[in-house]
């Protein structure tokens, strides 16, 4: 056990803290109305955490940087304040893990546009509700609110985006069964 937990925090020093600098910059330039970037940041760090203890993480900048951003949405959203011009913007592309050898950014990169193909491969409401629910992580509920649809509607394009998704990948060989 003590193994695993040296492993784990040698992992956290060498992979996400030298990212801290540049994602505290990162929150409080998009998000300036954040209440405390420090709990937001230790926040993040406790997930990515989490999430680290049931697998290895590909790209612990981006996830990190994923998760602090849905963090600081929801946050304001909780306070009721309006999202900042280009919250929604975050574009994985830029926020690779400069420790990745040069081929495996490259097969990052192409993994990331196969899923964005897919995604937009699917019909418009299907995309809306794909992209406010997976990526953004709205609720249904916010999803219908949104768009000014019904939760039902929204569960059942969410199924179809998913099995639309689903069928490009084994399509493209990147799924066997």
């Amino acid at each position: 056990m003590k193994d695993r937990e040296t492993e784990q925090a040698q992992w956290f020093v060498d992979e996400v803290l030298p990212h801290e600098g540049d994602l505290r910059d990162w929150l409080k330039s998009r998000f300036p109305n954040v209440k405390d970037v420090d709990d937001l940041v230790q926040e993040a760090y406790s997930r990515l955490l989490k999430a680290y203890g049931s697998g290895p993480i590909v790209n612990p900048r981006a996830y990190l940087f994923v998760v602090s951003r849905n963090l600081a949405l929801n946050q304001l959203r909780h306070l009721r304040y309006d999202w900042p011009k280009g919250a929604w913007e975050v574009d994985p592309l830029n926020i690779l893990d400069e420790v990745n050898s040069p081929p495996e950014a490259m097969v990052i990169k192409e993994e990331l546009q196969h899923l964005i193909h897919a995604i937009q491969s699917l019909p418009d409401r299907c995309r809306q509700v794909m992209t406010l629910r997976k990526i953004y992580g709205l609720s249904q509920k916010e999803v219908a609110k949104k768009l000014g649809i019904s939760v039902r509607t929204v569960e059942a394009q969410g199924i179809i985006g998913l099995r639309k998704c689903i069928a490009y990948f084994r399509q493209h060989g990147f799924l066997t069964h």
